[in-house]
């Protein structure tokens, strides 16, 4: 994760051979598709993960109609700009005066849930997963560690359930990704720098990259949020060109504190947690931003049904499959059980909370990064049980997310066990979802 990814000239060669090749387009045309029919396809609780991903395989595997070979720099271009997107809309929509009523749960399920879940998954991979080192197994749990609401997009928009667990689940997928972020990079240079000399000198870099990466962000977000807001005030700004600025100011987050020596995805989620406490664009203009997060995240899904799950499924073993499904219930779902303790909610909530953390698009880029930053001995021990977690999340939990909402929402109309508490706005839900479908009635 360093300055030097900068696309060459071959890179350059491969995106234009790519846009004027008949993949490229029959990509695009899904994308319009997708766009005119994703409210009709929700009556069949089919979200946007779900169906690239399982686009991406028919297209490749299936029917063999599409050849996807994209080059590492193209993917690695792809993965850091959605990242970056992701890491600061999620930070920045948040409304931390909107979070206050509820801020011991997202405290509970944050800073106690989410180091408990990468603990149990570290030392699962530790004792499970064939020649994975403390390194390796570190980044199997820091990548599987943050959730996805997307992937259970039908719930999320699902009135029966209450809005009360709706938000916090939504929360928790929103600011999860980048309080996992630091162990990823701190993980990828270990597992880079293992079993040579500067392994102790990498991982003190990553430290260092890391603070730099908090402190700048934070300088970066506030500054930017004070001035947007001062320029809207004023009328020197219109929100119809805001958004457009704000969307450079992530990727400037991600880049200039990679020129001073800082990481650029932690400034990037530091400087949109700051620029949001500054409320320095209303919703509208985060919406722009987090649409065009959006349209990148569908296309990472769909390379991840093309190309990272078929070279996958060729190194799979069965401890990789194992430890994917520990990792969607008892990794997950003990700590969260763990940190609810004492809050008030009853058994049948919590089991949903913990059900319902979806490993998603956070994860998948983790593993891009990793195959780009990582030697192949290195990548084919880790990335095998990254994909297929994700793969199994995906389906497993784009298969239960209506049902289980149904049930659940029934029984605590009938028990009154969660309130709905203080009226609030809902979050938006990451991803190209479909809004409420008819079927979605109280």
């Amino acid at each position: 994760m360093t300055t030097e990814n900068q696309p060459s000239a071959g890179d350059a060669a491969t995106i234009t051979e790519c846009m004027v090749d008949g993949s490229f387009s029959l990509i695009l045309l899904f994308l319009f598709l997708w766009g005119l029919y994703s409210q009709r396809l929700a009556r069949i609780e089919l979200t946007a993960p779900v169906a690239f991903v399982l686009l991406g395989l028919l297209l490749t595997e299936g029917l063999g109609v599409l050849d996807l070979a994209p080059s590492p720099g193209t993917v690695r271009t792809l993965a850091e700009v959605t990242l970056t997107w992701v890491l600061f809309t999620d930070a920045a929509r948040l409304s931390f005066q909107a979070l206050r009523p509820e801020l011991g749960l997202y405290v509970r399920l944050l800073l106690l849930g989410l180091p408990m879940c990468i603990g149990l998954g570290t030392l699962l991979a530790m004792g499970l997963l064939p020649e994975v080192s403390g390194w390796s197994a570190l980044f199997v749990g820091a990548a599987l560690a943050p959730t996805d609401a997307a992937l259970g997009a039908t719930m999320m928009v699902n009135p029966v359930v209450p809005g009360r667990i709706r938000r916090l689940i939504n929360v928790e997928s929103g600011l999860n990704d980048g309080i996992a972020t630091p162990f990823v990079v701190l993980a990828l240079a270990g597992v880079a720098a293992a079993g040579s000399t500067s392994s102790t000198h990498a991982s003190g870099s990553a430290l260092v990259e890391i603070a730099i990466g908090l402190v700048y962000g934070t300088v970066l977000g506030l500054t930017a949020g004070w001035l947007m807001r001062s320029a809207l005030r004023r009328g020197w700004a219109t929100e119809a060109v805001a958004g457009s600025g704000v969307l450079a100011l992530a990727l400037l987050g991600y880049t200039s504190a990679i020129a001073i020596g800082g990481n650029g995805f932690i400034a990037a989620f530091t400087a949109g947690l700051a620029f949001g406490s500054m409320q320095g664009a209303p919703q509208r203009v985060l919406l722009f931003v987090e649409q065009s997060a959006s349209l990148l995240s569908v296309l990472v899904w769909l390379l991840f049904g093309a190309v990272l799950v078929p070279a996958a499924v060729a190194h799979l073993t069965w401890q990789a499959v194992l430890y994917a499904v520990l990792s969607l219930t008892a990794v997950r779902m003990v700590p969260v059980a763990v940190s609810l303790m004492g809050s008030g909610l009853d058994s049948r909530t919590v089991l949903f909370v913990g059900w319902f953390g979806p490993r998603g698009l956070a994860s998948v880029i983790f593993g891009l990064l990793a195959i780009e930053e990582l030697d192949p001995s290195a990548s084919r021990t880790i990335v095998p049980v990254v994909a297929c977690t994700v793969l199994l999340s995906v389906l497993v939990h784009g298969i239960t997310s209506a049902p289980l909402a149904r049930r659940y929402g029934r029984a605590s109309r009938i028990t009154g066990a969660t309130p709905a508490g203080p009226a609030m706005d809902e979050l938006p839900i990451r991803g190209m979802v479909a809004g409420t479908s008819p079927d979605h009635t109280p």
